[in-house]
Formats: structure tokens, sequence, C-alpha cells
């Protein structure tokens, strides 16, 4: 394992990271009580023996909203960012690949909407699609592409000028045999490390717009929304906040340092 991986921040992130992904995959299934039913007797409740994490203001178990929301939060975050990733890399692939006016007209395009800040931009495009966890997601994947075509960019630029490359131009292989075969897989290594930390963002763009009420809608258990629903409770219980915005941090938190120790990792000079 590389050093990098060692370090205390790189193994919290790991921690973080495991533990996100497991009550993703297996919080409905863990899940003490229905995360739907109400309790009229036991509203906003702390966390006792009953309810571990306490209740709502519906006296809904906020354990099994939270293992139950896993999935929705967590997934969006990755799918909207390799839908982002996908389109922001085929985008830089050609800039970087073609060159000369092609490369400077998307270039141009490019710093257009990178002048828009992520979180706005992606507010632009889900007021314009309407609110809903699709919409959501295409918007955050669309917001995401212009960072990650940049990114892709440079780092096929950094490859096309390789002694390996130019090897294959000189063997007389096709454009796409040399793309495929000789650029994309040295190209990728900052691409990964930049899909990584980018998933954190994802997850809480995502938790911010059901916050909004432009992602997820009720009755899903989507951590954001569940925040937005509980806020007017909070001085009476603010478990029932503290304990998704809890969650969110911490799913982000692994995906960002776990992609910090990636990119150390694959790049040692920025560890020094």
């Amino acid at each position: 394992m590389p050093k990098s991986f060692l370090a205390p921040n790189a193994l919290v992130g790991i921690f973080l990271l495991l533990f996100t992904a497991a009550i993703a995959i297996a919080g409905p299934w863990l899940a003490p009580y229905d995360p739907q039913a109400f309790d009229a007797l036991n509203r906003l409740q702390g966390p006792s023996f009953t309810h571990l994490l306490g209740t709502d203001q519906f006296g809904r178990d906020l354990l099994s909203r939270i293992l139950n929301g896993a999935p929705t939060t967590v997934l969006f975050g990755v799918f909207a960012t390799l839908l982002g990733v996908s389109i922001g890399a085929i985008i830089g692939v050609i800039a970087g690949v073609a060159g000369g006016k092609i490369d400077n007209a998307i270039m141009r395009i490019l710093d257009g909407l990178l002048a828009v800040p992520e979180l706005l931009f992606t507010l632009l495009i889900v007021t314009v699609l309407g609110g809903g966890m699709g919409q959501a997601m295409l918007a955050v994947a669309v917001a995401f592409a212009p960072g990650m075509a940049r990114i892709s960019r440079s780092a096929v630029l950094s490859v096309r000028t390789r002694d390996y490359v130019r090897a294959a131009v000189a063997r007389g292989e096709s454009g796409i045999y040399i793309v495929v075969r000789e650029v994309l897989p040295n190209a990728l290594g900052p691409i990964i490390v930049e899909s990584t930390i980018r998933v954190s963002f994802a997850i809480m763009i995502g938790a911010t717009l059901g916050f909004l009420g432009l992602g997820a809608q009720p009755p899903s258990t989507e951590w954001g929304l569940m925040v937005a629903e509980a806020r007017q409770f909070m001085f009476r219980n603010p478990w029932c906040v503290a304990i998704p915005g809890i969650f969110i941090a911490m799913s982000a938190l692994g995906f960002n340092l776990f992609g910090d120790a990636l990119r150390d990792s694959l790049d040692p000079r920025r560890s020094h």
C-alpha cells in the first residue's frame, strides 16, 4: 500500500468512505423501523434505547430514515459525478487531441461556463428543467463537465508529446488507436483523482438542492430533504437536523480525504 494511504488523514478518509459505502449498500436492510411509520406519541424525542438517534417531527425513527436515505444521497453524488466526468472527459480529450482552432473554440466556451460558480450554475439548470432527483443529477453533471473537460485536456496535452505516442504515430497507427491505447490510459490518473474529490461536492450540492426543494421530493428520505423538513423544529429537538447534517459531512469528508490520498499516491511530489 502506498505510504500516502497510511497517513492519518488518509486512514480517516478510508474509514469514512468504507462506512459510507456500507450504509449505502446495506442501509435499507439494517433499518430497525419503517422509515415512514408515524408515531404521534414519540415526536421529537432525543436518542434513547428505543430510538438510538431520536425521532423527527412525526415520530419517525431517525436512524431508520438515515439508513434508508443513504443510497439516495450517496448514489446521487456518485452517478452525477460519473455522468459529469464522462461528458467533460470526452470534450477535454477532443480539445486536447484536435488542438488548433477546435481547441481554442472549445476552451473559450468552457472558460465562459467556468466563470459561473458551480452551485449557481446548477440552480440555474434545475430552475429551467424543474425539480426532481433526475433533473438535479443532470444539472450537477452539466455543472461539473466544464471543469472536468479542462482537467482532461491538460492531462491529454501532457501525454500526447511523450515518446510512446510519437512512436505510435511513426508506426502509422490510426488516430482512434492512439487516443484509446496510448493517450487515454496514461491520462486517466488526474481524471480519477478529480472524480473522487468531486463526489463530495456532488453529495453536498445534492443535499443543498434537496434542502431548497429542488432535488428529492417528499416522502423521500434523502438527507438534505430531511434537514429541510425538520429545520423549523430544530430548537425543540436539534437532533433531527444535526443527525442528517453530520452524515452529509461525514460522507463528503470521506470522499475528499480519500481523493487527497489518491492524488498524493499518483504524484508523490505533492506530498512533499
